[in-house]
């Protein structure tokens, strides 16, 4: 009898554990759905899922929880994406949220509608009956998110609860509700920044251009690095200049901020990523740097 032994890599084993969470909960759950922003992580779970159900197609929709201050690239890049697969996009609108008087839009100089994201999301899943919501969200991205189970539990309001976590044995996930509850699905959970790029190069995913070197207007707030753009609410301290940056992350282009960087490739973002010790949200977002406890806070609320 002849044996054969088998060495995965790290990206194997990582894409394998992720795709037997995607099928389990897809198996599990009626209304499963993925959050998708065209951002780097939901891309990697979009192929993700791809692979889970190939050569059928994805079985449950993607949805944008749209600010409506997003990067004008990511938004073309997130529709010519799910054109391509013929998925389908629920994009729930933050400004129909203010509109409606669900949510009052913050003011002064450093307003961002990314709170504002939580109510949004979570009349979304009401109203499409979702109960399971796919994140993009990785463990060493932040230390509330550390915190978080692979399958974590959402009370009937939406809430987490980090002292109410179910445990998780192994491989072994609990999956039961009740009517009215759901679950926030973490696939991703033990990759690591550097792994999504050594992965969006294994695999030739493309990305958004802002996620390489090029040169944009930019303005300098609390050490960070916004785009100039009208809802910045930049002041008349805040001088605009042109600089070389490029963006580790992408969401609300009011908080988001970009890196001095000529990393122009893949092979020298990942040179870059593997150097820097400082994590992507911790450096570029505005929102998570007011407080250790930002993130936590809305993450209680209902968003993450």
């Amino acid at each position: 009898m002849q044996r054969c032994d088998y060495l995965l890599s790290q990206l194997d084993v990582l894409e394998a554990e992720s795709i037997q969470i995607i099928r389990e909960v897809a198996a599990e759950f009626e209304r499963p759905v993925l959050l998708f922003s065209g951002g780097k992580d939901s891309i990697v779970m979009l192929r993700l899922a791809q692979k889970a159900f190939w050569p059928a197609p994805i079985p449950f929709p993607v949805m944008h929880v749209d600010t409506g201050h997003n990067f004008p690239e990511v938004i073309e890049f997130r529709d010519r994406r799910v054109a391509e697969l013929g998925l389908r996009l629920v994009v729930a609108s933050v400004q129909e949220s203010i509109d409606q008087g669900r949510v009052v839009e913050e003011t002064g100089r450093r307003a961002s509608r990314n709170r504002l994201q939580t109510t949004t999301l979570l009349d979304a899943i009401e109203e499409h009956q979702f109960d399971a919501a796919f994140g993009g969200a990785r463990r060493d991205e932040e230390k509330a998110r550390a915190k978080e189970r692979v399958v974590s539990f959402r009370d009937e309001f939406g809430q987490w609860d980090p002292k109410n976590q179910r445990p998780e044995l192994w491989n072994l996930y609990n999956t039961r509700i009740r009517r009215g509850e759901h679950v926030r699905v973490f696939p991703i959970s033990n990759w690591t920044e550097l792994d999504i790029w050594d992965y969006v190069r294994r695999e030739a995913l493309e990305l958004p251009p802002i996620y390489f070197a090029h040169t944009r207007r930019v303005f300098e707030r609390d050490g960070m690095l916004l785009a100039d753009i009208s809802y910045a609410n930049r002041g008349d301290d805040e001088p605009v200049f042109e600089a070389t940056v490029r963006y580790r992350t992408v969401g609300d282009a009011s908080c988001t901020g970009a890196v001095k960087s000529a990393a122009a490739g893949l092979d020298e973002v990942i040179e870059e990523i593997a150097a820097t010790r400082i994590t992507e949200r911790g450096q570029t977002r505005a929102d998570d740097r007011a407080s250790e406890a930002a993130m936590e806070d809305r993450k209680k609320e209902g968003y993450f």
